[in-house]
């Protein structure tokens, strides 16, 4: 991106002049080797999204914002609920896919011991790849009953533990859900997923912390050097991107009819009020508790293999956060508390200290954000603070963000030989796919130490710990 067509707020902030059919300035947060190095179709992106009708403030990018599909990957914009629209656009067709990060208590030794046999057992029991299916088969009253109860539907069914909910965004279940706005094709495509990790970026990664940058924010997370941790990043599945295709596509037919003139089909959006956005916001938040279903699931399953190599090994839950959502929260803008319905593309909650949303445990070091990096590098736990409330809805970056597309990756890299230069780090790599591996490559990620220092800096979040990969499943 040229920086000259930014005007400098800071080192870490930047910032485009509202201007043409622009109604809010448009914000980037990053150091200016990021900015630099994004694509100029970040800029477009953030200016078109600038122009919806009902934005409040501005539109944001985070430190790791690149291309996307109408919004920018790393996008936050928040809308009026009487004025302002819903965008499937600014939701992404992965919803609510997201991160939640475990306690395991064991050693190095420990895991080192074992680290062939576990990266085996956790591949042949967690099913990953495109198009996986699971051990679980939902009936039509099972899908409604996980589509309106998320991850407390599963602790119920006995995938997980009540100790989760505390720790899970929502307390484990989207209020508002509406199973009845979602298609049969989506529900179809979902009935054998449940408990699966799918493919692309999505992983599970057994990691050990290898710095501390606020000892005491790590200490009220349970956090320690040399701790082992667990982290499951995986969203919705078939179900989620079903309802964002569909429901894409009718909002781009129907914008004119509400007398939006879309300045990217891809924006498709509709008015937060209307009987289209409003059967959006059901399936869509049927499709949160979908994800948050599936990553209790997971975690469950993930138990089952440690328990088999480590008895006395319970693995309790750090927290669950999403980054592919539409909230309804209240944020303080001119000193006057308002009601938003609030977009993260790519984008992770990271509410700071006090917030009553956070479990009481935590609510005085702020929201856990978990940081994902890459198969080959590190992965961060940040916690939210005060001035992310103030500068971007209570939010921060998700990963390291892409660099480089999938198929250039392929053409770079083999997956094969990169799974043997990987373990010779001492890190394991599963999967059933060495395509997967190949586009899933660490060269094909951005900096991601570059991005957490970034949005400290930008006063997003603030760094708590580091944690490099031992063990990752790939799909």
């Amino acid at each position: 991106m040229d920086i000259q067509q930014l005007e400098r707020i800071s080192d870490s902030q930047w910032q485009i002049p509202a201007e043409g059919r622009m109604r809010v300035p448009a914000v980037l947060y990053a150091e200016r080797s990021l900015i630099e190095a994004m694509d100029d179709k970040v800029r477009e992106q953030l200016c078109n999204v600038a122009c919806l009708p009902g934005i409040v403030q501005a539109a944001y990018a985070m430190p790791d914002a690149h291309w996307g599909y109408g919004f920018p990957i790393g996008g936050v914009a928040a809308f009026e609920p009487q004025t302002g629209v819903v965008s499937g656009g600014g939701v992404g067709f992965d919803i609510s896919c997201g991160v939640r990060t475990l306690h395991t208590g064991l050693t190095l030794d420990q895991i080192s011991a074992v680290q062939e046999r576990l990266a085996d057992r956790l591949l042949a029991h967690i099913p990953a790849g495109l198009g996986s299916t699971g051990r679980i088969h939902l009936t039509p009253r099972q899908m409604d009953e996980m589509l309106t109860g998320g991850a407390r539907w599963a602790v119920a069914q006995g995938w997980g533990e009540a100790a989760d909910l505390a720790r899970t965004e929502e307390n484990g279940c989207m209020p508002g859900a509406d199973p009845g706005q979602v298609s049969q094709q989506a529900r179809q495509r979902q009935k054998d997923e449940m408990g699966t990790l799918g493919s692309g970026n999505h992983y599970l990664e057994v990691q050990r912390v290898s710095e501390i940058f606020d000892a005491d924010v790590a200490r009220a997370f349970g956090i320690a050097a040399g701790d082992i941790k667990v982290s499951i990043h995986c969203g919705s599945r078939g179900l989620g991107h079903q309802i964002g295709t569909e429901f894409l596509r009718e909002m781009a037919l129907a914008a004119k009819s509400y007398g939006i003139d879309l300045p990217d089909r891809e924006l498709a959006c509709a008015p937060i009020t209307s009987p289209l956005g409003q059967r959006y916001l059901g399936a869509m938040r049927a499709a949160i508790n979908c994800a948050l279903a599936n990553r209790e699931i997971i975690t469950h399953l993930t138990r089952e293999v440690f328990a088999e190599l480590f008895p006395d090994c319970r693995l309790a839950l750090l927290y669950d956060v999403s980054h592919n959502t539409c909230k309804e929260e209240v944020h303080t803008i001119d000193g006057q508390p308002r009601r938003l319905f609030v977009h993260r593309k790519g984008a992770t909650r990271a509410f700071g200290p006090g917030h009553p949303a956070l479990p009481t445990d935590l609510r005085a070091a702020g929201q856990p954000v978990i940081i994902g990096g890459t198969m080959g590098t590190a992965s961060y736990i940040l916690a939210g603070s005060e001035t992310s409330m103030q500068r971007a809805f209570g939010s921060a970056c998700h990963g390291a963000g892409r660099s480089m597309s999938r198929r250039q990756a392929t053409r770079t890299w083999r997956g094969r030989e990169l799974q043997a230069e990987l373990a010779g780090r001492g890190i394991i790599i599963r999967s059933h796919s060495y395509r997967g591996i190949a586009e899933e490559a660490p060269g094909a990620y951005k900096d991601v130490a570059e991005v957490a220092e970034s949005a400290e800096r930008a006063g997003l979040a603030r760094r708590v710990a580091r944690l490099e990969p031992l063990v990752c499943i790939k799909g």
